[in-house]
């Protein structure tokens, strides 16, 4: 049975973060067959053949790039960053929406988060992968990328601790081990449910080194949530300070267009806008697919719309400050790199990136197109376009007209970048038909304790 195209706005699908009629059972069992039981659907097949068939691409392009070095893509002089540190950027603010979720929702005790925390954790994981990706490759040699860690070396060298380079190399690896503790974490005890519900003697095996003898006892239960609550206190300012200082990789240069005191927040509100917008680009598509209309409910979706809708109009203001402070500053370079966006060669992707970032979400204003879920995805997955284009825009047009005349140049990615983009793409979306078919996308015993909170509320 398919769902309306529009829900009405009922208590239930306003209110309810959960389908009526639930108990512990039903929750476990709908949740674990999609990993134990149930026969993989054909559309999975179709997917992951497709997502594979990028990753090979992806493998390709970087085998071939480590073979003829980084001259096969569209970077020179004076564009110099390209479709690396853009893509690096989108990939790594689409992996706060899970942290955001997970951490800092449980933390203010918001219930909606339990049907989407865990495949939102998972995406976290597999974009910080993505991201990583890009940085390793752009350094030219990336055979030496552990020149970058402070490590004892018979020459004495150590890295240079004011670079950017140097700081996002422990942002991001400390935000990556943080998410993974507090993914895998979570999944313990499920893990030891899996295990138990198993039906052949490997599934039993794997699930049970995994859940490293979980027996749900009361000192299990006690260490877990402390340890989960503890790293969710240790990843809450990690969501704010890994995007800072991935935006510190431009606000420190005196580049006109990157050198503003705006972009920490302003990079911290779109990383968990596009975030937000790719969990729901997920969300819908999996909540049809395997029918969990009653576990992600339009309560969630509702939510998830008025977060875009909020961090969007941030994300607005920070482009309308930075328009206004490139005028009033009265530099006549940052006047210049302003009128160039608006006006200049790279105009239309600029007024396309304002087009997909502030004009669409402002149809999330109304609770009846909420409620309309096509529009939705097709809302989130214009967002995220628009926060691809807006990376784009802030790394290039900042760079192809900089103080000389002389050296003005344009830049196009070669199919070798797009190459590297779109296999990342492909990997990304590998792991996650993977993580859904392998392990349970949702809590399942958050789901339980959520049907034990619900059913105490109505009585």
């Amino acid at each position: 049975m398919t769902e309306p195209v529009i829900d009405k706005p009922t208590a239930s699908a306003t209110h309810d973060v959960i389908g009526p009629g639930h108990t512990f059972g039903s929750v476990t069992d709908k949740i674990s067959v999609i990993v134990l039981t149930q026969k993989t659907p054909q559309g999975w097949w179709i997917g992951f053949g497709l997502s594979f068939l990028l990753v090979m691409v992806l493998f390709y392009a970087i085998t071939y790039l480590l073979a003829a070095g980084v001259g096969i893509w569209g970077v020179n002089v004076p564009v110099a960053w390209g479709f690396a540190i853009v893509n690096f950027v989108w990939w790594i603010g689409i992996g706060h929406a899970g942290t955001l979720i997970s951490a800092i929702l449980l933390l203010l005790r918001q219930r909606w988060r339990t049907s989407i925390n865990r495949f939102a954790e998972a995406m976290t994981l597999f974009a910080v992968a993505c991201a990583g990706i890009f940085p390793l490759i752009h350094l030219g040699r990336p055979w030496f990328f552990y020149w970058l860690f402070p490590y004892p070396n018979p020459m004495g060298i150590w890295p240079q601790f004011r670079s950017p380079l140097v700081w996002d190399v422990f942002a991001v690896s400390t935000y990556a081990t943080v998410s993974l503790l507090f993914w895998y974490i979570g999944l313990i005890p499920d893990l030891a449910t899996l295990r138990d519900r198993a039906r052949h003697r490997f599934a039993r095996m794997a699930y049970g080194i995994l859940a490293m003898g979980w027996r749900g006892s009361a000192i299990h239960w006690h260490r877990y949530e402390t340890a989960y609550l503890l790293l969710a206190g240790l990843a809450t300012p990690l969501v704010v300070s890994v995007h800072t200082i991935v935006s510190f990789d431009f606000a420190v240069g005196i580049v006109p267009g990157w050198h503003s005191t705006i972009f920490p927040p302003y990079f911290v509100a779109g990383a968990i806008y596009s975030g937000f917008a790719m969990v729901m680009t997920l969300a819908i598509p999996l909540r049809a697919a395997y029918r969990l209309q009653d576990l992600i409910t339009m309560r969630h979706l509702d939510n998830m719309a008025k977060v875009l809708l909020t961090t969007g109009l941030i994300v607005a203001y920070g482009y309308l400050m930075e328009t206004f402070f490139a005028w009033y500053s009265g530099n006549e370079f940052e006047m210049y790199m302003m009128a160039n966006r608006l006006a200049g060669p790279y105009a239309p992707m600029y007024w396309a990136l304002l087009f997909c970032n502030i004009i669409v979400p402002q149809v999330l204003w109304f609770p009846r197109l909420r409620a309309h879920v096509p529009l939705l995805f097709i809302v989130a997955l214009i967002v995220n376009i628009g926060m691809w284009l807006e990376r784009y825009i802030i790394v290039v047009t900042s760079l192809h007209r900089d103080f000389l005349p002389s050296s003005w140049g344009m830049y196009s990615g070669t199919i070798w970048d797009w190459a590297t983009f779109v296999g990342t793409i492909g990997l990304f979306l590998a792991l996650l038909f993977l993580f859904i078919r392998l392990l349970p996308m949702i809590s399942i015993f958050e789901m339980r304790e959520l049907v034990h909170t619900e059913e105490s509320e109505r009585n």
